[in-house]
């Protein structure tokens, strides 16, 4: 066994455990010396399993003057370890609470466990707002410093119950009534952080807090959670061995906040651990919520990848207004590709981060829009066989096979299938779930073609039209009359055209042509 190796520290949240074992840390206190140079409010969100909760505990310990832990990294010949302050950390990240009696109950133990820690008296309040404000004020009193205040998870409770509206509404009160204690209480703070994965509307939640300052997409903070390249290559080195790195990057690397792009450390650290290239985030969780809310809106998945949106946009989170691409970026299902300026105003691009994040993903909506999971593992092995052979005709008779096998009862209980793009959309997430290098949308001197696919030094151009009982072959005619195959010629590769025709009334692939240059 290498000597240099260390222990990979998958699901250790506690800095002082990382830092006295033989774990490896990726150093993250320049960051948190930046953050913590300037005295108030800050605000990150970032999707689960990111490290949060590990930056949260770095930063109580730097405020409590725990030097040794912090030997050999950045920030120790650069704090003044002479200075400790009273630390007040607050994490809602266990159990599921599902009323706000639940939440006052779960409220009123984390701060008689900070007041134990601080050496406070119990507090005489029976309200959560007014025992916490007290917190604050003891503790500045008794330390001679003002608080830090950490709260990791500051939305969990609003998202366990995010499809009972009614129970989300009144937890969300309840928080609110909580987070008003900061803003009445600011000359006693030092500084404060919150964390979470969602960014809850200021008014909604923070009404009042007007110097809370979010870092979510700020370039500076980019990779305050998360693993860069060069983490990758200098500080997990010893992993790498018997890994492609191509592929490791193609996999799990590409969040990004408008600044350097990470991996999940969920990801790499299972990925060094089992020796094999798994969805191992995204199994994690399911994100069941995600894929109700895009089968209700009838979402067309080949346009999941190219959203656009404003600032504005991805931070408008509320119980009951909720946008498809603020849910899926703030989730991490959809990550920042770009920025621009049009009109004065600025707008995201967003994209999927990763292969992990696009197969998954596309892969569950797969399974929630078709009736068979049996058979949609056997169609994708098929899909990918078909292709790697270049048997066309096959290709026809598996979706011809696949649709028909959907029992009618599937059908009058999805509303999804009266939805146009619904067979499109299945066929796309099918070739994406296979593993496929699919180009969805793909832009031509003419227009946008459905489907680019590259297998085998062949390209499949697909176009996607729903006609009534009988195809009209003007799937096929499109992909001729724009030309859409020109921008592929200078390859020198074979390309086929592929129109594929659905109808709504037989619930069926009806119409399948093929052209081959």
């Amino acid at each position: 066994m290498n000597p240099s190796r260390r222990i990979l520290p998958i699901g250790i949240q506690s800095f002082a455990k990382i830092r006295k074992g033989h774990f490896y840390y990726v150093d993250k206190t320049a960051l948190a010396l930046a953050l913590t140079k300037e005295a108030g409010y800050f605000f990150l969100s970032r999707p689960r399993r990111f490290g949060k909760s590990l930056f949260l505990d770095t930063l109580k310990e730097l405020f409590n003057g725990n030097e040794e832990l912090f030997r050999g990294l950045y920030i120790h010949d650069k704090w003044d370890w002479t200075q400790r302050f009273p630390v007040i950390r607050i994490s809602f990240a266990a159990g599921l609470l599902q009323s706000r009696a639940e939440l006052e109950r779960r409220i009123g133990t984390i701060l008689r466990a900070n007041r134990k820690q601080l050496g406070l008296e119990e507090s005489t309040f029976d309200d959560v707002a007014s025992n916490f404000e007290d917190l604050i004020l003891q503790a500045h009193t008794r330390h001679g410093q003002r608080v830090v205040v950490l709260i990791d998870e500051y939305d969990k409770p609003i998202l366990d119950n995010i499809e009972n509206s009614r129970a989300a509404l009144a937890l969300r009160d309840g928080m609110k009534d909580f987070y008003s204690v900061l803003k009445d209480c600011d000359e006693h703070i030092r500084f404060a952080f919150l964390t979470g994965v969602s960014k809850f509307n200021k008014v909604s939640l923070f009404s009042g807090l007007n110097n809370l300052r979010d870092i979510t997409v700020s370039p500076d903070y980019s990779a305050i959670c998360g693993y860069t390249e060069h983490d990758v290559n200098t500080v997990f080195a010893d992993e790498l061995a018997g890994l492609d790195r191509e592929e490791i990057r193609r996999w799990y690397n590409g969040y990004n906040w408008l600044g350097e792009s990470v991996y999940n450390p969920f990801d790499l650290l299972l990925l060094f651990h089992e020796r094999k290239f798994n969805p191992w985030w995204f199994e994690s969780a399911t994100p069941t919520f995600l894929v109700k809310l895009l089968t209700e809106r009838q979402t067309w998945l080949p346009s999941l990848g190219k959203m656009e949106a404003t600032s504005d946009l991805l931070s408008a989170f509320d119980v009951d207004k909720i946008s498809t691409a603020a849910l899926m970026f703030q989730s991490g299902y959809l990550t920042l590709a770009g920025e621009r300026r049009v009109g004065g105003r600025n707008y995201y691009q967003l994209g999927f981060p990763n292969e992990e994040v696009r197969q998954s993903l596309l892969g569950s909506l797969l399974q929630a829009w078709t009736a068979d999971s049996g058979a949609e593992v056997r169609n994708m092995i098929s899909l990918y066989q078909l292709l790697e052979v270049n048997d066309l005709a096959g290709l026809k008779g598996l979706f011809q096979a696949f649709f028909a096998s959907i029992p009618h009862q599937w059908f009058t209980k999805n509303a999804i299938a009266d939805y146009e793009g619904y067979y499109a959309s299945v066929v796309y997430a099918y070739f994406v779930a296979a593993g496929l290098d699919v180009r969805a949308e793909e832009a031509t001197n003419f227009g946008r073609i459905d489907m680019a696919v590259r297998l085998g030094g062949q390209y499949y151009l697909f176009e996607f039209k729903v006609v009534e009982q009988v195809p009209d072959g003007k799937a096929l005619q499109q992909i001729k009359d724009k030309g859409y195959a020109d921008k592929y010629r200078a390859a020198g590769l074979p390309i086929h055209l592929i129109g594929i025709e659905f109808s709504k009334a037989q619930r069926n692939v009806v119409g399948f042509e093929v052209e081959s240059l």
